[in-house]
């Protein structure tokens, strides 16, 4: 009986796979809810995620391209806490696994 090769990546690879809108939908929120902001909108149809933290906004948006990928962006327009921005997509990266 004929078997099938398995080609395994090597020690110290990590392979990802293509994040779902759900997974990145997921993340998003959660990263925000990790620097204590407070969800008031949280749309999956409009990929829309809006969060509140001493005064300031921060919204997420996520949306499917027609490829198939991903695309999440975060932005705020208060810069009371400058900080605030980066420390949500670090949240992200880090919930994604980056």
């Amino acid at each position: 009986m004929a078997g099938c090769p398995y080609y395994a990546a090597p020690p110290g690879t990590v392979v990802m796979t293509p994040a779902s809108y759900d997974r990145s939908f997921a993340a998003a929120a959660g990263a925000m809810r990790d620097e204590g902001l407070t969800i008031t909108v949280q749309d999956p149809g409009t990929g829309t995620i809006a969060g509140t933290l001493d005064g300031a906004t921060v919204t997420a948006n996520v949306h499917q391209q027609s490829d198939g990928s991903v695309v999440v962006q975060f932005n705020t327009a208060d810069a009371r806490d400058p900080t605030l921005i980066h420390r949500v997509v670090s949240s992200y990266d880090r919930r994604m696994g980056r």
